[in-house]
């Protein structure tokens, strides 16, 4: 039961940590979501599966149309 709680506790803890973020960002936006721009992420240079901008087109997702 101990491990059921303490277990709760944490989920909670970083579910009210995104809300925290989300709420103290203007419009509730995360910056920097493409994931092409980051290369622990994109080791082969793929594409953003949601913008389709390559690696090297420096930018966020927000400032294009939605690949697809």
């Amino acid at each position: 039961m101990e491990v059921f709680i303490i277990s709760f506790i944490l989920i909670a803890l970083a579910f009210a940590g995104i809300a925290i973020k989300i709420w103290g960002k203007k419009d509730g936006k995360f910056a920097g979501t493409c994931a092409s721009q980051n290369p622990f992420l994109n080791k082969e240079g793929e594409a953003c599966s949601y913008c389709g901008k390559l690696p090297d087109e420096i930018g966020d997702c927000s400032t294009t149309e939605k690949a697809g």
